[in-house]
């Protein structure tokens, strides 16, 4: 039986529990350090709360440790891998390879998408390190995944929603050289976000003041069953900063997915156990979002930047009208309602929202007044409606139970068995008296063993003895203990098993580049282990950005202005290129054969 997995981010320990709620096989959550959101971490006390909430439903939960780390850091890492280990993490996502040549713990690892897993080649690598899982990078197709799938037996994972960096994760030093905020340390300043002008090889601007590195979300729904084929085990969902409602939304519109695509795939089912009830219609378009693309998996190359806005617009609604007086008329089928939030593009190319103060008809009033137009496309970036459903209790999930109620000698037993196996077993002595109403007391009994009420638990079939009458109140007791005994029970079963890791060092590289990101001695002989007789240092401790290749883009500039090479215009134009932000200058280099662009340090 294949298992599948939806893994959901968590930025803290009540989200995570959401995404269990929600149908999330996994999470990933940041530990105390060394995650590569700094702004996401999290106490070793609530990691442990939510690794037992999460093995109840037979889900994992993976912790980051995928920073780049000093040689002063590695100790503090080790001890902190270990008590992850100890308090029963299922995986750590590890960016550097150092951490491989230190005393680790016998825990799954796998290498963050931040390791540059884009290719067949660098896949087969991290498998001869030992590592469990490859996270690859998110600019694969398809086909490129069936081929690292036809040639290496390791875990693959992929990301299936959210945002994009846009830069080859891990090969991004964009904003390390211009802020001194690392990226591969956990602090990136976001400058894909920021706003550039473009000027060719005789200074004329090619584009002015747009968003020219930013990308809108990826969400690659429609490809579930594709990935799958091709031999992902595993479906991720970015965003260890987004809030809860984000995760429920995301969560069940994924589950619902996948669940769907698993009916046509009877080898296939979820890594995780039980079932869930939604209390509401997720919608990816209602929860923060930069406009989606499925970002190059069928092996397309499409429009997918947000030249004019980093921020989400949401879903677009119509349009909005404005008279000579001011008043906003509003023309389309959606509903609006007070403190909905909407927005627009103005006529300075800039996104202006405002909130909904009243609706009379067709007439908005806003909260503020907005700038002058004539009619303009209106987009809801804030639906309140949707807010409000997503604040209160949305899901729930259950673990199917069969009972088996038998009458002894000394009174009766109960027995609990889930639908992984799980068996309890819990007997009690008292004095059974015959039913004087047999259908009636075993009736009774069956309605008492179902309800379940806020447990984990479902129940699925009900056996029970009918001959003798037993009070409701001493079976709820005993009810009770076996529920108890089981959730212990359960968490037993699901604690994971110790992984035996081992490399197998061979001749592999002769010289490794600073695009290996090797900060520490232990990265550096790892390297050396494998042949390399000569390891640069990396771009976060050298600081030595002077000609260096700050990002490597599948996305290209060129392309998405109609300039690119393979179009007829796009002969006409002057290289090289420039982005300028008014404090820092870079050039652009484009690999058309391998259909790359670069960004350099000027």
């Amino acid at each position: 039986m294949y298992r599948v997995e939806l893994l959901i981010p968590a930025k803290d320990m009540a989200t995570g529990m959401e995404a269990i709620n929600h149908g999330a096989d996994a999470v990933y959550i940041g530990a105390p350090k060394f995650g590569a959101r700094q702004a996401a971490g999290n106490s070793l006390q609530d990691i442990e709360q939510l690794v037992r909430y999460s093995h109840l439903y037979g889900a994992k939960v993976h912790v980051t440790l995928n920073t780049l780390l000093f040689d002063d850091e590695l100790e503090d890492a080790r001890r902190m891998a270990w008590s992850l280990y100890e308090m029963g993490v299922d995986a750590l996502i590890i960016q550097d390879l150092g951490l491989l040549n230190i005393d680790m713990p016998p825990v799954a690892l796998h290498a963050s998408t931040q390791c540059h897993n884009a290719s067949v080649e660098r896949v087969q690598f991290l498998e001869k390190l030992g590592l469990q899982r490859a996270i690859l990078a998110r600019e694969l197709d398809l086909e490129t995944i069936r081929q690292i799938r036809q040639q290496t037996k390791i875990e693959l994972e992929t990301f299936v929603h959210g945002a994009l960096c846009v830069s080859y994760s891990g090969q991004c030093y964009m904003s390390c050289c211009a802020t001194g905020r690392s990226g591969n340390r956990g602090a990136c300043a976001q400058l894909c976000r920021y706003r550039y002008d473009l000027t060719d090889a005789n200074g004329k601007k090619v584009a002015s003041s747009q968003y020219l590195l930013s990308l809108r979300d990826m969400n690659r729904s429609a490809s579930i069953a594709d990935l799958l084929n091709a031999g992902v085990c595993s479906l991720k969902v970015e965003g260890r900063l987004k809030d809860v409602s984000y995760v429920k939304n995301i969560t069940s519109y994924y589950r619902q997915r996948i669940d769907a695509v698993l009916e046509g795939m009877p080898d296939c089912r979820p890594s995780g156990s039980g079932h869930c009830y939604y209390f509401f219609t997720p919608n990816p378009n209602k929860t923060f979002n930069r406009g989606y693309t499925d970002y190059f998996i069928q092996g397309e190359r499409k429009k997918m930047a947000t030249l004019l806005t980093p921020k989400a617009m949401g879903e677009r609604l119509g349009t909005l009208r404005q008279d000579t007086r001011g008043n906003l008329f509003y023309e389309g089928s959606a509903i609006i309602v007070n403190g909905d939030g909407l927005c627009f593009i103005n006529q300075e190319n800039t996104l202006e929202g405002f909130q909904v103060n009243r609706v009379d008809g067709a007439k908005i009033t806003p909260h503020k007044p907005v700038s002058a137009f004539r009619q303009v496309e209106i987009f809801r970036n804030q639906d309140k409606q949707f807010e409000t459903i997503l604040a209160g209790k949305t899901a729930e999930r259950r673990v199917w139970v069969d009972w088996d109620l038998e009458a002894n000698a000394q009174g009766f037993s109960l027995t609990a068995t889930d639908e992984d196996g799980c068996t309890v077993k819990q007997s009690m002595d008292i004095t059974l008296q015959a039913a004087q109403k047999p259908e009636m007391a075993a009736q009774q009994l069956q309605t008492a063993l179902s309800k379940l009420g806020n447990t984990s638990f479902e129940a699925r079939s009900v056996k029970v003895c009918d001959q003798f009458f037993i009070p409701t109140s001493t079976l709820n007791i005993l009810k009770k203990q076996v529920v108890e005994q089981l959730e212990e029970e359960r968490v037993r079963h699901f604690y994971p098993q110790e992984v035996a890791r081992q490399a197998h060092p061979e001749p592999l590289f002769d010289e490794v580049s600073y695009k290996a990101n090797v900060v520490n001695a232990a990265h550096r002989k790892l390297y050396a282990d494998f042949g390399a007789s000569k390891v640069e240092e990396g771009l976060d401790q050298s600081r030595d950005f002077k000609g260096k290749e700050l990002m490597v883009c599948k996305y290209c500039i060129r392309y998405e202005l109609g300039l690119c090479s393979r179009q007829p215009e796009g002969r006409k134009v002057h290289l090289p290129w420039y982005l300028s932000d008014g404090t820092h200058r870079y050039r652009l280099e484009f690999d058309c054969a391998r259909c790359q662009m670069k960004v350099l340090g000027c």
